[in-house]
C-alpha cells in the first residue's frame, strides 16, 4: 500500500517521459491483477466468485492500458473509437457483478438501501449528464460509434456510482477490506468524471488522472490483501436491522434530491439557450418517484416497528404469555361484557430451582408451566406471566364452581415433573382465585385475587379462594407490619438471654438471645405474634441485623465486665429469609469486626427448613462456617431429613427438640430416640443440646443418656441479665431424690 500511494505521486512526474509512464503503470496493474487472485487462494474467502469476476475485470483494465500503449507508443495513433475502449467497457460490467457478488448479502437485506443508492446516481447521474454526457454527444464530428462509446462510459460510471453509493450506505460492521474496496471504485468513478468533464472544457489529459486510476489499483489490491476479505460481508446483529435514515444519509439523500433544480439553475445561469429541459425533467420524476418509495418504505418500517414495540409492551420476553399491562386491560374489557374469574398461581420451590441449577434452568421451567398453563384452558381464556414465578389466568363468564374447577386443574398440572436438560424437578403452585361479584374495576379483581393467594400461602393448601373475611386477616397482617416498621424506628425492641449450661451441675457456658417486643399498647408480646408477619413483609433482615448486632456488643460487654464467669458463646436465631440474602455472611463478618467479638464466640442458630431446599441458605451457612461461627441445628429432629441435612450441612450443634424431652423421664420411644440422637451426635463430633427441660428428673435422665448440654426454664427463663454467678444444682442426686 505504502508503495503503491508513492507511485501514485510519483506518477505525474514520469508523464512526460511516456514509455517509463506505460511501463509503470502497466506493472501496477498487472501486479494488482495477480496480488489478487493470489489473496483469493491464500484467504478463502466465502465468496469466492466475486473475487474472481473482479480480477478478471481488473485483467480487462490492465488489458485496455496495454493496447492503449501499443497503439500510441508503438504505432503513433490516437484513433477514437479503439480497441482499447473495448476493453476498458468490458470491464464495467464485470466490476458491477463482482462488487454484487461480495456484497450479496447486503443488496438481498436491504431493500432500502438500494433505493437510497438508486436516489443517490440518479441525481448525481443528472449531473453528469446535463454537464458531461450531454456536450460529448453535441460534438458532431464523432462518428455515431464514437458517439455510442463516449456516451457509454459516464453511463457505466452511473451504473457503476450506484454500487458504490449503496456499498457506501449500507449499515452494520465494514471491514477494512470492504471500506478499501469501496474507496477504490469511488476513485474510479471521480476520476472517470472529473476526466470526462476537463475534456468537455479542454483538451487537458495530463498524468493527474492515470494516477487517480493508479490508485484505484493499489486501493484494490489492499482490499485483496488484508485477511477480512474472507468474510467480507458477514452478517451480524448489527447488519441484520434494515437501513436506518441516520443524519448523514439524510443529508445526502436531501442534497441529491435537489440536484435536479440545480441543475437546472446553473445550467440556465450557464447557457440560457441551451437548458436540457427534458433530461432534466425525466430525472425529476424519476427522482422523485424514488423519493415516494423511499418514504413508502420508510413508513412501513416505522409501522412494522411500532407493531413491534407493542408487542413487547404488552408481552412477556421469555414465555411469549401476556404481561401485567395487556392482562390488566382485558381484564377490564371482560368485566365490562361479563362476570370474569380469576386465578394468581405463585410457584413453590422456584427461587430454589433458580439457586441451585441457575437461571437458564429457571427460565426453562417457566416456560415450561407457560406451555402447561396454556394447554390446559380453553381458548378464550387468557394466560399471563405477571412476575417472577407468578402467572395468571382470566377466564371470562364463568361460575365460582368452574372457576375453582379450572384452578384444581391447573394445580394438577403443574404438580407433575419438568424435565429441564439433564434434571427432572418437582414443582407446585399455590393458587388464589376471584370472581367480579362487588368488585368495581380490575385493579380490585386482581387485588382480591392476590389476597386469596397470599391466604394459600399462609395456610400451606394449594388453592384458596377470596373472602370478605381474609381482607381483615389482610388488614391485620399490614398494621401489624407497619407496627413493626416504627418498633424499629423507635426502638421497641429488646434482647432477653436464656441459659444453655453444662450438666450436671448447672453452670451457664453460653445464652441464646432471643426477641421482646415492649408494644406501647399490647405490652411485651411473643416472637409468635411478630416475626412470622416481619418473615412474610420482609423485616425480618434489618430486624435480624438488629438482633445480631446488639447481642454481639452484648457479648463483648459481659467478656469484659465478668471475666471468665461471662457465657463463652452467644447464640443468635437467623431466618431462612436472611439466610437468602447473599450479602449476609459479610454482614456477619462486618458485625463481628465492628463489635470486636470473636467468630468462635458466635453461634448462628438454623431451622432444618430454612437449609432443607440448598441453594443460596446453604452457600451462606458454608460462608458462615468458614468464617469461624459455629452452626446450630434448632429444633432437631422435627424435619422430615434431619439425617441427611447432617451430610449436607456444616453442623456443630444439634439443638434436640422439646418434643423428644417433653417424656423422656417416661419408659417408650421418645427416650429411645433422644438416646439415638445422643449416640449419632458423639458419633458425629457434634455437640448435643437438649431443649425444654423443665424439671430436674428431666435433667438427670438426659445426663444419664449422656447430653452434657441443656436448656430450659428449669435453668433459667429468658431475661435481660442471666445470674452468671454459682449456678444451683441442677441434677437431682439419687440422696436428694
Amino acid at each position: 500500500m505504502v508503495l503503491g500511494t508513492l507511485t501514485c505521486v510519483l506518477y505525474p512526474f514520469l508523464e512526460p517521459g511516456r514509455l517509463a509512464a506505460a511501463v509503470l503503470y502497466t506493472l501496477v496493474g498487472l501486479s494488482s491483477v495477480v496480488v489478487t487472485v493470489l489473496s483469493v487462494r491464500r484467504h478463502r474467502p466465502q465468496r469466492v466468485a466475486g473475487w474472481y469476476t473482479f480480477a478478471a475485470g481488473q485483467l480487462c483494465w490492465v488489458t485496455g492500458d496495454i493496447v492503449y500503449y501499443v497503439i500510441d507508443l508503438g504505432l503513433h495513433q490516437a484513433p477514437f473509437p479503439s480497441l482499447a475502449d473495448a476493453f476498458y467497457l468490458a470491464a464495467y460490467p464485470l466490476y458491477m457483478v463482482a462488487l454484487t457478488l461480495i456484497t450479496d448479502s447486503r443488496w438481498r437485506r436491504d431493500i432500502a438501501g438500494m433505493l437510497d443508492a438508486a436516489i443517490i446516481a440518479t441525481g448525481l447521474g443528472l449531473v453528469y449528464w446535463v454537464f458531461v454526457i450531454g456536450p460529448d454527444t453535441a460534438d458532431s464530428s464523432l462518428p455515431r460509434l464514437g458517439e455510442a462509446i463516449t456516451i457509454a462510459y459516464p453511463c457505466c460510471d452511473i451504473v457503476v456510482l450506484s454500487v458504490v453509493a449503496r456499498m457506501l450506505l449500507g449499515d452494520g460492521r465494514r471491514s477494512l477490506s470492504l471500506r478499501l474496496l469501496t474507496i477504490g471504485t469511488a476513485v474510479l468513478v471521480m476520476t472517470d468524471a472529473f476526466y470526462s468533464y476537463l475534456l468537455t472544457v479542454s483538451q487537458y489529459a495530463g498524468g493527474v488522472f492515470s494516477a487517480g486510476w493508479l490508485l484505484s489499483y493499489v486501493l484494490w489490491s489492499g482490499a485483496a490483501l488484508h485477511p477480512s476479505m474472507r468474510d467480507i460481508d458477514r452478517p451480524d446483529a448489527e447488519d441484520a436491522r434494515p437501513s436506518r435514515p441516520g443524519r448523514v444519509r439524510l443529508a445526502v439523500l436531501a442534497a441529491c434530491t435537489l440536484l435536479a433544480p440545480a441543475a437546472l439553475f446553473v445550467e440556465g445561469a450557464l447557457r440560457p439557450s441551451e437548458v436540457s429541459w427534458m433530461v432534466i425533467g425525466l430525472g425529476a420524476v424519476v427522482l422523485f418517484s424514488l423519493v415516494i418509495l423511499r418514504t413508502a418504505g420508510f413508513v412501513r418500517q416505522l409501522s412494522r416497528q411500532a407493531g413491534q414495540l407493542e408487542d413487547l409492551a404488552m408481552r412477556d420476553e421469555l414465555t411469549g404469555l401476556a404481561n401485567r399491562r395487556l392482562f390488566e386491560q382485558r381484564v377490564r374489557e371482560a368485566l365490562a361484557t361479563g362476570t370474569p374469574q380469576v386465578a394468581v398461581l405463585d410457584i413453590v420451590g422456584f427461587k430454589d430451582i433458580n439457586d441451585r441449577l441457575g437461571h437458564a434452568a429457571g427460565d426453562r421451567v417457566l416456560a415450561a408451566v407457560a406451555e402447561r398453563l396454556v394447554r390446559r384452558l380453553r381458548g378464550g381464556d387468557l394466560v399471563a406471566r405477571i412476575g417472577g414465578d407468578e402467572f395468571a389466568v382470566l377466564v371470562g363468564d364463568a361460575t365460582g364452581t368452574e372457576g375453582d374447577a379450572i384452578a384444581d386443574r391447573l394445580t394438577a398440572v403443574l404438580s407433575r415433573p419438568i424435565v429441564a436438560g439433564e434434571q427432572e424437578l418437582l414443582i407446585n403452585a399455590y393458587v388464589g382465585v376471584a370472581d367480579a361479584a362487588g368488585a368495581g374495576d380490575a385493579d380490585e379483581l386482581l387485588r382480591r385475587a392476590d389476597v386469596a393467594l397470599y391466604a394459600a400461602k399462609a395456610g400451606g393448601t394449594g388453592t384458596c379462594r377470596y373472602t370478605a373475611a381474609l381482607d381483615a386477616r389482610t388488614d391485620e397482617r399490614a398494621r401489624r407490619g407497619a407496627e413493626i416498621r416504627t418498633a424499629l424506628d423507635t426502638s421497641q425492641f429488646r434482647l432477653a438471654y436464656q441459659p444453655i449450661v453444662e450438666l450436671p451441675h448447672g453452670r451457664i457456658v453460653s445464652v441464646e438471645a432471643l426477641i421482646r417486643w415492649e408494644h406501647p399498647e399490647h405490652g411485651s408480646m411473643s416472637p409468635a405474634d411478630f416475626i412470622p408477619v416481619a418473615e412474610q413483609n420482609g423485616l425480618i433482615v434489618e430486624l435480624g441485623e438488629w438482633i445480631l448486632r446488639t447481642a454481639c456488643a452484648q457479648a463483648v460487654t459481659w467478656r469484659d465486665t465478668l471475666g471468665l464467669a461471662a457465657p463463652a458463646r452467644m447464640s443468635v436465631n437467623v431466618s431462612a429469609r436472611q439466610l437468602a440474602e447473599p450479602g449476609f455472611a459479610g454482614l456477619v463478618a462486618a458485625v463481628l469486626a465492628a463489635t470486636g467479638l470473636n467468630p468462635s464466640g458466635l453461634v448462628v442458630e438454623v431451622t432444618e427448613t430454612a437449609v432443607f431446599g440448598g441453594g443460596q441458605a446453604l452457600q451462606t451457612v458454608n460462608d458462615l462456617h468458614a468464617l469461624g461461627v459455629s452452626i446450630a441445628l434448632d429444633d432437631f429432629g422435627t424435619g422430615h431429613s434431619s439425617l441427611t441435612l447432617l451430610q449436607t450441612v456444616p453442623v456443630d450443634v444439634l439443638k434436640v427438640d422439646k418434643s423428644f424431652v417433653d417424656n423422656i423421664t417416661m419408659a417408650g420411644r421418645h427416650a429411645v430416640i433422644a438416646e439415638a440422637l445422643i449416640q449419632v451426635s458423639n458419633g458425629l463430633g457434634l455437640t448435643a443440646v437438649a431443649e425444654g427441660v423443665e424439671t430436674a428428673d428431666q435433667a438427670a435422665e438426659l445426663h444419664r443418656l449422656g447430653y452434657h448440654y441443656a436448656q430450659g426454664y428449669h435453668f433459667g427463663r429468658p431475661v435481660p441479665r442471666p445470674d452468671f454467678g454459682v449456678p444451683k444444682e441442677s441434677v437431682r442426686t439419687p440422696v436428694d431424690a
